[in-house]
């Protein structure tokens, strides 16, 4: 059978996930690891505590053997209880109400991102609105001077495409990476000392102050969850934003409905997440022996999600290779782009927010832009899935 990750079926994988879904629930690859490509399969592991990441244990098939400390977002990797001590201590700092504070100042960035984009006329969305808009709104939600935006920006790309299995990269994008968690450790290192005698309005003043029962944060702590929310708070979204636009261009029959109804930004960007699901193949290992699919696994097994087929699986979903914009204004199951359980991504409620507002500006001020092309690049990365440019036209709204 075709490779998933083979590099040729980025542009279309969904046959294939079909395939796969239609042939069983388990696949497995070797070393002990499976891809699990149904919905109800994939929900039920990532709902079900007796799965996690075993990186702790020394029981993870898909890095055997490396310190999970020399990798990006530690946090992502722990297992119960250091994972929900850390959670529990970062939700305390980063509510949703500190997300819809937001809210203002990610408008007036989408809208001069847009000024900028509609009056140079034709522009690479990804670089010129997808890129920017989550990686300033995330610095600022962290407190990073604007004049290191652009450092960050390059340091969390080289961290992005080291999330790939170690297998797959060179020899110098280990190092890149390595050279950047290095790098995001002794910036955040510094901020926070700052912090810590200069406190501000911002999410790194909270993680240094926030305890629960006497227990705080460390240094390194923070710094990792610094690391981890520019990572997903930044490159999910700029995939989000990107694949959302080329879905619409292939589908303008809801183009359409989304032009009619800006409002529906917020549904719509729901059903984007399903369609072409920003990080397609989390993983996950068994912390004790489970059942699976119908198939006993010992502990130590891996399983590779195929989240961008379980959310185009019609066991799940009516016609799910149809865009549908309006498909999560009522009750149904949910699109598991985000995960749930226990390990639920944190960044969520700031993606879906900044997402919103800038389909919605999108279509409220520049409703008929032209994408130029119907055969974009995507990037090379295996663990996010996301266009590396797409050109486009933009016309005022009232201009002909």
């Amino acid at each position: 059978m075709t490779n998933v990750f083979d590099p040729s079926l980025r542009a279309n994988p969904f046959d294939l996930y079909r395939t796969l879904r239609e042939s069983g629930p388990l696949h497995p690859t070797g070393f002990g690891i499976n891809l699990v490509p149904r919905y109800a399969d994939c929900s039920a592991v990532l709902a079900d505590p007796a799965w996690g990441h075993g990186y702790y244990a020394g029981i993870n098939p898909f890095r055997p053997g490396v310190d999970p400390r020399s990798l990006p977002g530690s946090f992502l990797l722990m297992d119960p209880p250091d994972h929900g001590r850390m959670r529990s201590l970062v939700t305390k700092a980063f509510t949703l109400r500190a997300v819809e504070a937001l809210r203002p100042r990610i408008t007036a960035l989408v809208d001069e991102l847009l000024d900028a984009a509609i009056e140079a006329g034709e522009v690479d969305l990804v670089r010129a609105l997808a890129y920017p808009v989550p990686l300033i709104t995330i610095c600022r939600l962290l407190g990073v001077p604007e004049s290191d935006q652009e450092l960050f920006g390059r340091w969390t790309g080289a961290i992005s495409r080291g999330l790939d299995p170690d297998a797959v990269l060179s020899e110098e994008e280990k190092a890149a990476r390595q050279v950047a968690v290095g790098n995001f450790a002794e910036y955040f290192a510094e901020l926070i000392a700052w912090r810590r005698t200069d406190p501000q309005d911002d999410l790194l003043s909270r993680l240094v102050t926030v305890e629960d029962g006497g227990d705080r944060l460390s240094v390194k702590e923070i710094a990792d969850i610094g690391v981890l929310l520019l990572i997903a708070g930044h490159e999910t979204t700029m995939n989000l934003i990107a694949s959302g636009v080329y879905a619409l261009h292939r589908h303008p029959d809801q183009r359409a409905v989304l032009a009619a109804d800006p409002a529906l930004a917020t549904v719509a960007v729901e059903e984007f997440l399903r369609f072409d699901t920003p990080v397609p193949f989390p993983t996950r290992v068994a912390l004790t022996d489970v059942e699976l699919g119908g198939v006993s696994l010992p502990r130590g097994s891996g399983v590779v999600l195929l989240l961008g087929s379980a959310n185009r699986d019609p066991a799940a979903f009516d016609a799910p290779e149809r865009l549908d914009v309006r498909r999560f204004a009522s009750d149904g199951p949910r699109q598991l782009a985000f995960s749930h359980g226990p390990h639920f991504c944190l960044g969520a409620p700031m993606a879906r927010v900044e997402s919103a507002i800038f389909f919605r500006r999108l279509f409220e001020r520049a409703p008929d832009f032209e994408v130029l092309t119907d055969a974009p690049e995507y990037r090379s990365s295996i663990s996010m899935r996301g266009l590396a440019s797409l050109p486009v036209r933009f016309t005022p709204k009232g201009r002909s």
